[in-house]
């Protein structure tokens, strides 16, 4: 498994739950997605089977999901904060990608905030 996070303090976080679960297959890169996930990562690390992606409000830059196309994963998981940047990722990975399930998760209660998980699943 390989993680990609902006935000270090994240990175740190996740290899400690690795460690603490005992997980041992994980691989995690502190940087943008738009800087990191390139062709030359893709090809030292392999074609994903699976992809989950929670980007920020604005959605994911154009380039990353041409690259998600391009590594062309078996599933996505998209978690989205904004379902309007989210629905228009969605229309350009449905080129490729079916919808199977939307759930939206109301994490901040008594708020208007909701975040949406969405499964594409490769056609």
């Amino acid at each position: 498994m390989i993680g990609i996070e902006s935000v270090g303090m994240a990175i740190e976080d996740a290899k400690e739950n690795s460690r603490i679960n005992n997980i041992e297959n994980t691989d995690f890169y502190v940087g943008d997605m738009l800087k990191v996930l390139d062709d030359e990562f893709i090809g030292g690390h392999g074609n994903p089977d699976v992809i989950i992606t929670d980007p920020p409000r604005a959605g994911m830059h154009g380039k990353v999901v041409r690259q998600i196309l391009k590594a062309a994963p078996k599933k996505i998981v998209y978690v989205s904060c904004n379902p309007a940047t989210q629905a228009r990722d969605a229309a350009i990975l449905s080129e490729s990608y079916n919808v199977l399930k939307i759930q939206p998760v109301d994490m901040f209660p008594h708020t208007q905030h909701v975040e949406n998980v969405m499964l594409l699943e490769r056609k």
